[in-house]
């Protein structure tokens, strides 16, 4: 009977995951590797190398790991609220983890739980409420591509600091070339990292998808 490995036993593809969205969270994307996991975990840099092979297969674990937290809506729900469900719980994982999106940057993610959390469910409803699959398809598309630059462009987990930033950029500008933008501070800075600015665009698009017979 062959011997268990006590390393990969402890380094299981969740275990790296969740370490890895840690070190992420905490320092920064920059300083994910796999032998900072391999410190956190304690186990050897070939251990967690044997279980992704690569950046590419460890981030992919990260976002299975995400993905399998999106709900499943119960059957029965309207196709505008299963909707409004699926695409808000996306965006919530996706701000709670910037690091993560910076490091996979324009990848696919295509993995199992993804497609059948969210892309099969979501294209299934929209094809049962009477759209083509191509329509139902391009509606999907329009709203995850909202969702993920809404998560993307703004780290929604420190909302000062980004302000900062931007009212430090803005302040700078030439009132007489960009009078709206230096002129009006207070009114363009809250809605850099104001949540309900996605919400409200998803909802909007929502409504401009809905099937005539949702």
């Amino acid at each position: 009977m062959p011997r268990r490995s006590e390393a990969l036993d402890r380094a299981t593809p969740e275990a790296i995951a969740v370490a890895a969205l840690r070190l992420i969270d905490e320092e920064g994307p920059h300083a994910l590797s796999f032998r900072a996991l391999a410190e956190r975990l304690e186990v050897s840099h070939a251990t967690v190398q044997r279980r992704c092979t690569d950046l590419a297969g460890l981030l992919d674990l990260c976002t299975e790991h995400l993905a399998g937290q999106l709900p499943e809506v119960p059957a029965g729900t309207g196709w505008a609220e299963a909707t409004e469900l699926r695409f808000t719980a996306l965006y919530r994982l996706l701000v709670a983890h910037p690091g993560l999106l910076v490091l996979r940057g324009g990848r696919p993610w295509l993995g199992r739980q993804l497609l059948a959390r969210l892309v099969e469910p979501a294209l299934a409803d929209s094809v049962a409420a009477g759209m083509t699959a191509a329509e139902a398809m391009t509606a999907y598309r329009r709203m995850y591509l909202l969702t993920l630059g809404s998560a993307a462009f703004v780290d929604h987990r420190d909302p000062a600091g980004a302000t900062a930033a931007s009212r430090a950029a803005l302040a700078a500008l030439d009132p007489e070339r960009f009078p709206v933008l230096a002129g009006g501070l207070a009114d363009v800075l809250p809605a850099l990292t104001d949540h309900e600015v996605y919400h409200g665009a998803l909802r909007q698009l929502i409504e401009a998808n809905r099937p005539a017979t949702a």
